[in-house]
């Protein structure tokens, strides 16, 4: 035997009915918080100083490659002599 029962109602009618707190005006102040302080950081940032932070390790490593790759090409390999 099999029973379904279908129940309709809004996620906070079911909150309500469980007694679940209502954490939605939490959420948005600290959405709202998170948003300001964001908003805040990305206008005291030049764009320079911005890429030192978001790449850093990327922008490094590529010089480094460089600077590898034209220390062999100046040195450069000769075949041996038989």
């Amino acid at each position: 035997m099999k029973i379904t029962v279908d129940v309709d109602c809004t996620p906070e009618e079911l909150r309500t009915f469980f007694g679940l707190p209502d954490v939605r005006p939490m959420q948005d102040a600290l959405m709202k918080q998170i948003q300001d302080q964001m908003a805040a950081s990305l206008h005291a940032m030049e764009p320079e100083a911005m890429f030192k932070v978001w790449l850093p390790a990327g922008m490094q490593g590529m010089e480094q490659l460089q600077k590898m790759l034209w220390s062999q090409f100046s040195h450069g390999s000769r075949p041996k002599e038989k």
